[in-house]
């Protein structure tokens, strides 16, 4: 098939960039013509909140990566959306995280579809975003009207598609496992790379630090005494996407900045495998999800996890046996923190990772993506 994935892709970074990346590799591995149609403009720099939004990884081997889309332009929208109709593609997946997204994306889309061939299937990342912000419900509105059929990450996904469109065609698909960022490697060995102290004990806090993300749950967690007697410390692994005095005020309150390894800078994807190796445990306190690329990056690692108990995290990780699920909360969280290591949990955690990653597969994606195409064609 001559396909289209409409939606950022190197050099932008992040989990949205990594997954249409991986996914385009998928595809033409499946034997697909593929090309991506990536953001020439994907937000003005005065939206952005943080210090760039473009990667120095190497680019994807043997992907076609056109920077077409202006994400604030209508006239762009429509030229690009003649292009596609032009060049009818059998299927066009767009990818929709937000809806400040909605007009850009829904407008190219809906103008490609009258060319009555092409089909446009909408891989879900959210479709009521974790952050609210004036014009959400008529921005989203406007963006599904313009998809043929969904694939939902989530089971919170798969539900909220109800509340914009009455009898959705959609397919339940999980994130996949992130396989392409490196090998495992002996815990030593990851912690040599980051100059940091095997005797300790480390836990994982990894990606933009957004509020929604709970990283302030978590450091009031580690100042439970508990904590501090097993010899644990917390890795923090990821750029600000907000306000760092407010994090590093709490730091101070807490009494915890003996605890903490603070690399608060973007993490290429080359060294992603010495956090991930080197931690004990991925801890994500978020207060609200649908799902996360973390937790697959931590699968591919076969890194027990604890989660908060919101949105689709829940559906990932196997309460007692991968890794806990919780409520937000940081008394919950120490709990957590302390069962691990005082139980020694980490070996059949890890063996259960193992087991559970299988069905996090790429094949299931692509998959659940032509059953919808098929559905589609066929009605």
């Amino acid at each position: 098939m001559k396909i289209v994935i409409l939606g950022p892709a190197h050099p932008y970074r992040g989990g949205i960039a990594a997954l249409n990346d991986r996914l385009a590799v998928e595809l033409i591995k499946e034997g697909h013509e593929v090309t991506v149609f990536n953001f020439s403009l994907q937000y003005p720099k005065f939206l952005f909140p943080g210090k760039t939004q473009y990667t120095d990884d190497p680019a994807p081997r043997n992907v076609t990566i056109l920077r077409k889309v202006n994400a604030v332009n209508p006239l762009n929208w429509w030229k690009v959306g003649r292009e596609l109709r032009r060049l009818r593609p059998e299927l066009i997946i767009v990818r929709f995280w937000l809806p400040f997204m909605g007009p850009a994306l829904g407008t190219v889309c809906r103008i490609a579809r009258r060319n009555k061939y092409t089909k446009v299937i909408c891989i879900a990342d959210n479709i009521i975003p974790h952050e609210k912000r004036i014009g959400d419900v008529p921005f989203t509105s406007y963006f599904v009207k313009g998809v043929d059929g969904f694939i939902a990450m989530s089971q919170e996904v798969f539900k909220d598609l109800e509340k914009f469109v009455p009898h959705p065609v959609r397919r339940f698909a999980p994130h996949p496992v992130y396989d392409h960022y490196g090998e495992i490697i002996p815990r030593e060995v990851a912690l040599a790379h980051l100059k940091l102290d095997a005797k300790f004990r480390y836990l994982l806090f990894f990606g933009f630090i957004r509020e929604y993300k709970g990283l302030d749950i978590l450091l009031e967690a580690m100042a439970d005494q508990r904590i501090r007697e097993q010899h644990i410390r917390l890795i923090v692994a990821g750029e600000f996407y907000g306000n760092a005095d407010f994090y590093q005020k709490l730091i101070e309150q807490y009494g915890i900045e003996d605890l903490l390894v603070m690399h608060t800078d973007y993490i290429p994807s080359e060294v992603m495998n010495d956090y991930f190796c080197g931690a004990d445990l991925v801890v994500q306190p978020y207060r609200s999800a649908t799902q996360s690329g973390v937790t697959q990056v931590g699968y591919h690692f076969d890194k027990p996890m604890l989660v908060s108990n919101v949105g689709g995290l829940a559906e990932i990780v196997a309460d007692g046996k991968s890794g806990y699920v919780v409520e937000p909360q940081s008394w919950a969280i120490a709990d957590a923190i302390i069962d691990f290591y005082v139980n020694e949990r980490a070996e059949s955690y890890r063996t259960e990772t193992r087991k559970l990653k299988q069905k996090f597969s790429w094949t299931n994606l692509t998959r659940n993506i032509f059953e919808i195409y098929d559905e589609l064609k066929n009605n």
